[in-house]
């Protein structure tokens, strides 16, 4: 099996709202909508993130566990300024993002902040220092 991700699928309550976000808001582009299924965006030369209606990931996947907490994963997108990831944080927060944790420089020394998408999806957005060769295009 080769050493890759493909696709990264979220199941989304309401997919209009997230479609309103993504494309809308942060200004990215569909690759593929489907009103009330799927809104596909390409997010690497060879990735996919797929936003999918809770429905039909049940349906195909199986029940989505609910209750209290943080969704369990984080969804980075690395930047390459401290700049860069307070930019993108205020935009978040004007989008309506809740919550936004601001960036702040980390033990392990890079710049990171935290917003939640409409679902609670947690993305960091990060200054990872001698990384940029592994993460930025």
């Amino acid at each position: 099996m080769d050493q890759r991700i493909s696709f990264i699928t979220l199941a989304v309550a309401d997919l209009e709202r997230s479609r309103a976000f993504y494309l809308d808001g942060l200004g990215w582009s569909a690759e593929l909508f489907v009103p009330g299924e799927v809104l596909m965006i390409r997010a690497g030369e060879h990735l996919v993130l797929s936003l999918w209606a809770e429905s039909g990931f049940e349906g195909e996947v199986g029940p989505i566990r609910r209750g209290d907490g943080i969704v369990p994963i984080t969804i980075a997108h690395n930047v390459r300024t401290s700049a860069e990831v307070d930019e993108i944080l205020e935009l978040a927060r004007t989008l309506g993002a809740d919550p936004v944790s601001p960036g702040q420089q980390r033990d392990w020394g890079g710049y990171t902040g935290y917003f939640a998408d409409p679902d609670g999806y947690r993305w960091e957005i990060a200054v990872n220092e001698g990384m940029e060769h592994l993460v930025i295009p």
